[in-house]
């Protein structure tokens, strides 16, 4: 009997042992599992505070065709197609620039400004030796390149325009060099909106000189064009002068300067003489340091006269490993022009000049 008793208990023992791991393996599995949901629930919570798109975070083998239908993980924020999630504290993301703003950019490389000065005229005046001249002053920076935004490209917008400029720090001024703006009807207003502040450099030379530099410019591009003669006159005989003629026209700089005068005060724009700037360049840029109001960095140790080109260049200095000239396209020789249609045309300049010395209140002795 006896027997019987332990031999029916026996048997039990076993099961209850299976019975036991079972429970403590399923135990295990829902610890498992619910730890696994609440850190699976906690980064998507993060995900959505942060603005993040749900996504995977990496490919798996056995997951791969999933993975290609799948959105791969952005970590700069959500995509398009989300509504944007409400903003971080600023301590964790950084807050949005304003596209009205007048910089972009890393501060420790410096910003992208518009620009504070522009060189805004004359075409065959001497613009590009000023520009390659203040370049050298360690607080300009200058866009290399005439991006004519106030002329042809003021649909571009702002923002392309800042695009542009170079990176400057706090205390470097911006500065940029498009000749067509002095004789574009436009460009004042365009700028004032842009900043009522902007400093403007006018570099005026003798209108006639001028005309005959702009000519032959054109000439070594379209050597079948008319004659300097035949395109200055609509009727020499009666000394008829065309205007329409843009090599003509922008040497009536009294006519243009009333534009720039009914936005900016005659003391915000200055003017500097090409004609100077070839026989005292140290001196002209000097001036256009003081209007600039930045220091007298430039002076007569950068430049030497180069009597190949006939005007001044850059000397070698700690910066500049080399001299530097303007390039091949600058100091042509002119075209040899009849004196009498030199003397019409001074006739017909002279009482633009008398007025424009009248209104700058400086004589440039073209006559």
């Amino acid at each position: 009997m006896a027997y019987r008793v332990l031999g029916r208990a026996g048997p039990p023992q076993p099961r209850r042992a299976r019975r036991l791991l079972f429970a403590f393996t399923l135990s295990l599995s829902c610890t498992y599992l619910c730890y696994s949901f609440l850190c699976c629930c906690d980064d998507l919570g993060r995900s959505r505070l942060l603005g993040a798109p749900r996504c995977l975070r990496g490919p798996s083998p056995s997951g791969q065709k999933l993975l290609q239908k799948s959105l791969p993980c952005d970590p700069h924020g959500p995509t398009p197609s989300e509504p944007s999630a409400p903003s971080a504290p600023a301590a964790a993301v950084p807050a949005p620039r304003l596209s009205g703003s007048n910089h972009s950019g890393s501060p420790k490389l410096g910003t992208k400004r518009l620009p504070q000065a522009l060189i805004v005229g004359v075409k065959k005046g001497g613009t590009r030796a000023v520009l390659e001249f203040i370049r050298v002053h360690p607080d300009v920076r200058a866009l290399g390149t005439e991006p004519h935004f106030f002329d042809r490209n003021y649909g571009r917008g702002l923002d392309w325009y800042r695009s542009l400029m170079p990176r400057t720090l706090e205390t470097q001024i911006t500065l940029e060099k498009t000749p067509s703006y002095f004789v574009t009807q436009e460009a004042p207003r365009r700028i004032f909106n842009m900043s009522r502040d902007t400093k403007l450099i006018v570099v005026v030379r003798n209108p006639v000189t001028r005309a005959i530099s702009d000519y032959t410019q054109t000439l070594s591009k379209k050597p079948d064009i008319p004659t300097f003669e035949g395109l200055s006159f609509r009727n020499r005989s009666l000394g008829l002068v065309d205007v329409s003629w843009n090599a003509i026209r922008i040497g009536m700089y009294a006519l243009h300067l009333e534009s720039w005068l009914r936005y900016f005060p005659l003391a915000q724009i200055h003017f500097v003489s090409g004609e100077r700037l070839i026989t005292d360049p140290a001196g002209e840029m000097g001036r256009v340091q003081d209007f600039l109001g930045i220091k007298r960095f430039i002076t007569d140790k950068h430049f030497y006269f180069n009597k190949t080109k006939g005007f001044p260049c850059l000397k070698k200095t700690e910066s500049n490993l080399l001299p530097r000239c303007l390039g091949k396209s600058k100091g042509r020789t002119h075209v040899q022009i009849d004196p009498e249609v030199i003397d019409q045309l001074r006739e017909f300049y002279r009482p633009y000049n008398i007025k424009f010395y009248e209104t700058v209140g400086q004589d440039f002795r073209w006559e």
